[in-house]
């Protein structure tokens, strides 16, 4: 690189830790104290004006603060305007990753909603290892052991859980246990929030009216993967998935939204039959070997199940328990 070149880089840096400051002194002192707190992982405002803060010690509890409409506007349109997105009340939606910090904005304005609401959520400041998860409680070393010989034996993982619960977060810890592979790692995002340090690794993201995750899930399989990784499988891209991991490409990672390990594999029915009409339930049970279902939320998360996909029968899969939150083997 010349020196012009780097002077370029210098000058584009510069520049967006400027933007970064603007916008933090624009979304006031509160909220920018908030996302520099490490206790903080979301700021979410409502339709009322109320402020309220999700932190690791205490959840989701009120600031006892609150935001007029109209600054409430200025924000989300700030956010817009910052990460080029146009917003009214004919496109009324903002889903955005603020400027080089990373933080996942959602932002509303009406007429689908009363008044202006928005959510930051923040990314993850580091990666949080297996042992430390089991120093934290929320894995038993049973569980963490079972979880380093999927990772090492090639499996495919489903992790899931509610919102907030931290499946993204234990993703990335399996990431890291991934890197010492020495593996090709694909990576697939809707927004950036995994973490991989694998030497080799490609990350890839969604854009709207460019690439689907679909797409991207398609795409993957011409760059030479040895793991795929989909950030959160939301949509019909589920079913692309399924047939990678089926066909080739095991070791990957997923994550999804649901209630339990069982409910998982159900959710990817879902996902699937918004393009097909017969569920391959065969596909899925050939495709998924571990899904582990997290709970909680902040520090009260834990890790409740790890059960291995077997195969059908005739209650639908055969799953196994692999470990037990108390660590003791079924």
């Amino acid at each position: 690189m010349n020196d012009a070149a780097i002077k370029r880089v210098g000058n584009l840096a510069v520049v967006l830790d400027r933007q970064t400051r603007m916008l933090r002194t624009a979304m006031g002192p509160a909220i920018a104290a908030a996302l520099e707190d490490p206790e903080v992982v979301e700021v979410l405002l409502n339709p009322d004006g109320s402020l309220w803060f999700d932190r690791l010690s205490s959840g989701r509890t009120p600031s006892g603060l609150k935001l007029t409409p109209h600054d409430a506007e200025r924000i989300i349109r700030l956010v817009a305007a910052h990460v080029r997105i146009e917003v009214h009340p004919g496109a009324p939606i903002v889903s955005a990753e603020l400027p080089a910090t990373g933080e996942r904005f959602e932002g509303v304005l009406p007429p689908i909603t009363r008044a202006p609401t928005f959510a930051i959520r923040k990314r993850a400041v580091g990666v949080i290892s297996l042992a430390q998860y089991v120093i934290d409680g929320i894995l038993s070393e049973e569980q963490a052991l079972a979880l380093r010989d999927a990772v090492r034996e090639r499996r495919n993982i489903v992790i899931a859980g509610g919102t907030s619960s931290g499946k993204t977060t234990l993703a990335n810890a399996l990431l890291q246990e991934m890197a010492a592979t020495g593996d090709r790692v694909i990576i697939l995002e809707d927004t950036v929030e995994l973490q991989c340090m694998a030497k080799d690794h490609v990350p890839l993201r969604t854009k709207p009216g460019v690439a689907s995750l679909r797409e991207l899930v398609r795409s993957t399989l011409r760059l030479r993967p040895d793991r795929i990784v989909v950030g959160e499988v939301r949509g019909s891209e589920a079913i692309d998935l399924m047939k990678a991991w089926a066909t080739g490409h095991p070791g990957g990672v997923a994550t999804l939204h649901a209630g339990s390990a069982r409910g998982a594999l159900t959710r990817l029915e879902q996902l699937i039959q918004e393009v097909v009409v017969v569920v391959p339930r065969a596909l899925i049970a050939e495709a998924v070997d571990v899904v582990v279902f997290i709970c909680g939320r902040g520090r009260a998360r834990r890790v409740d199940e790890i059960v291995r996909v077997v195969g059908l029968d005739a209650d639908g899969y055969a799953l196994e328990p692999i470990s037990q939150p108390n660590g003791v083997s079924p």
